[in-house]
């Protein structure tokens, strides 16, 4: 743990006190959105201290020219940027025409910030002495309607505490911004047009190469102690911004408050030249409900959220407060509204790594959504990988395969491959897998087939057929291996035969053909339809199986566990344990070349397959698997500690499983890897849910038939959640004395509870 600023709350996350150097990792940690758009936790005002500006739009990027020394074939053209959009959240705030500043104020008092999870908003309060020696009072409150998604809205109220002032509001609109993330420093936005009618002001602008066009908007009214005031702003229009001004001279003890709403409409939605004409729709209807009004909309819209999704802890609010912020990131970001966005790892709170897509949907986010959504949502996430597939298809032929083999990319916006490190873009192959084991996971999970023959089939014949080529066949070992690859841990590169991708090519082969066999036998049109488009022989399908029979697994007799990859023990292997604590983390303390030679594991590799398939080997081959890996694993990898914390509690090993769970839950709260600052991890939130739903409580689907092993820290009195399983909710509550089963839903349900059939009916309690 590297900061413990944060206040412990089981609703809120609380930061009292300014102090500038913890302002970036505020930004991040009290980051706010709706699912189609959100913005770091930028002070409204200005701040002239070192801060990471930033407001993002749903699905809009810009290709940013891949940068490299040494250019290779393959190379992706272009790195696809998460965009800063045109802020619509400033307000200058001026006193005695004095500018109101945090980083040059006389004097920062009572300083407090709140993200309020149950209700879904953001506010700020202090006291400030500016250099001109008056002292106000600042209250804010902001958020983003879920309602109405193109919308947010702010309250800003100052007041005069030592004497009366002049207190001017300058809310504004801006384009001229930049991205903290940039390859070359090119322009990212171009603006087309800034204008006004009456109190709405309108920048009209389109990203440079993708061409996404946006309207940014705002409008504001102005109070004094609640009474709306009549004032005429004074307008000031530039090339790329847009301002209004209102002033009042404000009484001592007076309040002067502003309602700001603004926010963006896009070319997703709306006809380009219907941009302008949709922000005044929705000005006129957030300004009809006002402020307060809409704030109740968003405390319901986020009670009907946590009504289904919540996870209560008692007795431990740290980890309370950790689950629930890991909860609401998640649905910040992606709320299953719309099939064509996806779930990027800093979301709406940061620039770093690009793209809005990784495997981490596929493998750890989909299981959440499933559970605590309408499985349209995950469905909806696995049709996004469909209607990528021609890219993938496009991305596996720039690298030399052919026959309509798919290799989906490490991260994308579009479906093709934007990533432009070489032993990722080319190596890190395993995430093929993911696409493919969330197709079995969804079926397994919801019952739902009619994926398969309508959409899924195709991409696993696609991932089949990369895999099918990617082998090469060993004379030596009489066996298929796979050259050159880096598994999910990412501290090894272009290795040889590592264990979770031969593992898990070899299973996307078997799933395939028995896939193919099934929908022939049961869905003879789909069949008749697909194998046409694809032309699928009876040869190739023999030639895939015969590589699925026959790949190489490395292992050691020694210690009686696959290795992680050929040559893993041919490392000097001094356990993390061992290592001096001043060393970490070795990511940004060691040379790259010192990590590669390392025994050091970025995050679960081995054990992530044990994970997919647990019930592929025994227990005591997990067990024996988790003892060898674990010492060295640094867990520098957002995606490593719920893995393990599901592990260790299936292992019944609770204090490290607590521990894992404290990590992952709190990994930005705490800022274990010193990187808060650049955002948060959302994808990774995702493991967080993970860990308590099937680590402690213990939920699997075994045989068709939801199944629970629950398990309880110590430091808890008891804990409950809730899944939506094939359209019937069930509530579980844990404690140490017994488990309760609640049935929301028409039909009996038979759940397996410690391997042991028990039958819940609606609307009824069982107990354990």
């Amino acid at each position: 743990m590297n900061q413990d600023y944060i206040i412990p709350n089981e609703w809120s996350i609380i930061e009292e006190g300014f102090d500038a150097t913890r302002v970036k990792s505020s930004e991040s940690l009290f980051s706010i959105g709706n699912g189609a758009m959100g913005q770091r936790a930028n002070f409204e005002e200005t701040y002239s201290g070192s801060t990471f500006q930033g407001s993002y739009i749903a699905g809009v990027y810009y290709p940013d020219k891949t940068r490299v020394g040494w250019w290779k074939n393959g190379y992706p053209e272009y790195f696809a940027k998460v965009l800063n959009a045109p802020n619509w959240i400033g307000i200058n705030v001026f006193v005695n025409d004095e500018a109101l500043d945090l980083n040059t104020c006389k004097k920062v008092e009572d300083f407090r910030r709140e993200l309020n999870m149950q209700e879904g908003w953001l506010s700020r309060s202090f006291k400030a002495t500016l250099p001109n020696n008056i002292e106000v009072k600042v209250e804010t409150k902001r958020f983003l309607s879920l309602d109405l998604d193109a919308l947010g809205a702010i309250q800003y109220s100052v007041t005069p505490v030592s004497s009366g002032a002049k207190i001017t509001f300058q809310p504004y609109l801006d384009s001229g911004i930049h991205n903290e993330d940039s390859n070359w420093d090119d322009q990212f936005w171009n603006t087309l047009k800034v204008a006004q009618d009456g109190e709405q002001a309108f920048i009209e602008a389109h990203t440079m190469k993708t061409y996404f066009h946006t309207c940014t908007f705002m409008q504001s009214e102005v109070f004094i102690n609640s009474e709306k005031q009549a004032i005429q702003p004074e307008v000031k229009q530039l090339e790329n911004k847009i301002s209004f001004s209102y002033s009042a001279n404000v009484k001592e003890n007076e309040t002067f408050t502003i309602h700001k709403f603004g926010g963006y409409t896009v070319d997703r939605n709306h006809e380009i030249d219907e941009l302008v004409t949709a922000a005044k729709n929705v000005l006129k209807e957030g300004i009809s409900h006002g402020f307060n009004a809409l704030l109740e909309q968003q405390k319901q819209a986020w009670a009907k959220i946590w009504e289904m999704a919540d996870i209560t802890i008692d007795g431990d609010v740290k980890a309370q407060q950790g689950i629930r912020f890991n909860i609401l990131q998640l649905n910040h970001t992606y709320l299953g509204k719309d099939a064509r966005l996806n779930i990027g790892p800093k979301g709406f709170t940061g620039e770093k790594y690009g793209g809005s897509t990784y495997w981490d949907t596929e493998a750890y986010c989909i299981p959440f959504y499933m559970a605590t959504k309408d499985q349209q949502v995950a469905r909806n996430l696995l049709t996004y990988r469909y209607n990528q597939l021609d890219r993938a298809i496009e991305n596996a032929e720039k690298l030399g395969f052919s026959n309509g083999a798919a290799l989906y990319p490490m991260v994308t916006m579009n479906g093709e491959e934007c990533h432009n490190e070489w032993e990722i873009t080319f190596e890190e192959i395993h995430r093929n897998g993911a696409i493919a084991f969330a197709i079995y996971n969804y079926h397994r999970y919801t019952n739902d087939y009619s994926y398969i023959p309508e959409k899924g089939l195709e991409v696993l014949i696609g991932i089949a057929r990369f895999w099918h080529q990617r082998v090469n066949f060993s004379t030596a070992k009489n066996k298929y291996v796979m050259l050159g690859v880096t598994g999910p841990n990412e501290y090894e590169n272009n290795i040889n035969n590592n264990w979770y991708t031969n593992y898990i090519a070899k299973w996307c082969i078997d799933y395939a053909l028995e896939n193919i066999e099934k929908v022939k036998t049961e869905y003879a049109s789909d069949y008749e339809r697909i194998m046409s488009k694809v032309s699928l022989s009876e040869d190739e399908m023999q030639s895939m199986k015969k590589v699925a029979d026959n790949m190489y697994f490395p292992y050691s007799e020694e210690h009686n566990v696959f290795l992680q990859q050929d040559g893993f023990l041919d490392k000097e292997l001094i356990s993390v344990a061992d290592l001096d604590p001043s060393q970490r983390p070795i990511n940004q303390k060691w040379s790259w070349d010192r990590i590669l030679r390392s025994p050091y594991i970025k995050q679960a590799d081995t054990l992530q397959g044990f994970y997919f398939f647990e019930d592929h080997f025994s227990q005591e081959e997990l067990e024996r698997h988790f003892d060898f890996y674990e010492p060295f694993t640094v867990h520098e990898s957002s995606l490593s500690p719920c893995v393990h914390s599901i592990q260790a509690a299936k292992l019944g090993r609770m204090e490290q499983a607590y521990t894992f769970y404290l990590r992952t839950s709190r990994l930005d709260l705490d800022d274990y890897n010193k990187e808060v600052e650049e955002g948060l991890h959302i994808t990774s939130m995702a493991g967080t849910w993970m860990s308590i739903v099937e680590g402690f409580g213990g939920m699997r689907v075994k045989n068709d038939t939801l199944s629970f092993e629950p398990r309880i820290p110590e430091q808890w009195d008891g804990y409950s959640f809730k899944v939506n399983f094939r359209g019937q909710i069930v509530k579980v509550k844990v404690s140490h004395s017994e488990t309760q089963f609640e049935l929301e839903g028409n039909n009996d349900l038979e759940i397996l509870v410690n391997n042991n059939k028990v039958t819940v009916k609606p609307h009824s309690l069982v107990t354990i």
